[in-house]
């Protein structure tokens, strides 16, 4: 049997790594390259003319005489863990197949849980925000789920305390293979939540496949066609070939969930799922996933712990 391309690619190795981003000259050097890659550019007043504030590890612009940081607007701004450690980080959380837990990410950095949750959550942002406006187009497989499951002596079955509900989406090729993948929270199962969900994450010319639950047939109303497969349930349907693809999906998310984190609180949940998702639409090129978090990381505005934080913490 020949071998999956995908899963047997080498990716980054630890050395190659080392290699390329080892020091923090070397790091600084790749975030100066992804954020002026045509030199340093005043965010003031756009002057090139500069100096260094050696130092302090600033620039400062000949003409407004205003100093800049290397990583003020971007998502290591203000940061005072070194940019190697959060080079580290971003290998692990794009080398890793089914993640990596923040107590887990923090032995491995030598940083606190906390340092090494509030990197994580800051990453998993720029995840979230770098696919926010993609679209899905072609054949989807659409389906329902939960993360969270029963508490004891509580309701079972939709709408059971601790269930977090989702929406998954897989876009496939004409022979059935899958391309990309949406991973959206959404507040019920209802006709209005999956209308706005097609709107946002569906092109309007797409074919939507899902099974017979009613509110998947909001999606006409972003101009999507839609075909229902009905399926019944337990075991038997979830072997539906028609949805082959977003059910293995699904069982990857929750095994890496359970085996991983054990259990996320619901309203980091958004995060989580944006960080497989971000995995799985880059998959095809694993050691190519670091430069490109790194640029998505160095155009996304600064993201606050306290925001982070608005959400009580989760794994």
């Amino acid at each position: 049997m020949a071998r999956n391309t995908v899963q047997f690619q080498k990716g980054l190795s630890e050395v190659a790594f080392d290699h390329l981003y080892g020091t923090e000259t070397k790091c600084r050097a790749v975030v100066m390259a992804w954020r002026w890659p045509n030199g340093f550019e005043c965010p003031v007043c756009g002057g090139r003319r500069h100096s260094e504030v050696k130092t302090r590890g600033l620039f400062q612009c000949s003409d407004c005489r205003r100093q800049t940081s290397l990583i003020a607007g971007t998502i290591f701004a203000a940061t005072k863990v070194a940019l190697r450690v959060w080079f580290r980080a971003m290998y692990h959380l794009t080398q890793s197949k089914q993640g990596i837990s923040s107590i887990e990410l923090g032995r491995r950095l030598g940083v606190t849980q906390t340092t090494a949750w509030t990197i994580k959550h800051k990453l998993a942002q720029v995840m979230m925000e770098r696919d926010a406006d993609t679209q899905l187009n072609g054949r989807i497989e659409l389906d329902d789920a939960y993360l969270g499951g029963e508490r004891s002596g509580g309701k079972r079955g939709r709408g059971a305390a601790g269930k977090t509900p989702f929406v998954a989406a897989v876009e496939t090729t004409p022979e059935g293979k899958p391309v990309r993948l949406k991973l959206r929270r959404v507040n019920s199962f209802g006709s209005h939540a999956l209308s706005d969900f097609a709107k946002r994450s569906l092109d309007p010319n797409c074919e939507v496949v899902s099974d017979g639950l009613a509110c998947f047939a909001a999606v006409t109303n972003a101009g999507c066609r839609h075909q229902v497969i009905k399926t019944g349930s337990g075991p038997t349907a979830a072997r539906t070939p028609a949805f082959r693809w977003v059910n293995t999906a699904l069982g990857n998310i929750k095994a890496a969930i359970t085996g991983t984190y054990r259990s996320i609180h619901q309203k980091h949940v958004p995060r989580y799922l944006a960080e497989f998702e971000y995995r799985f639409n880059r998959r095809y090129d694993l050691a190519a996933m670091l430069p490109r978090l790194t640029a998505a990381a160095v155009s996304t505005p600064p993201m606050p712990y306290r925001l982070l934080k608005l959400a009580e913490v989760g794994a």
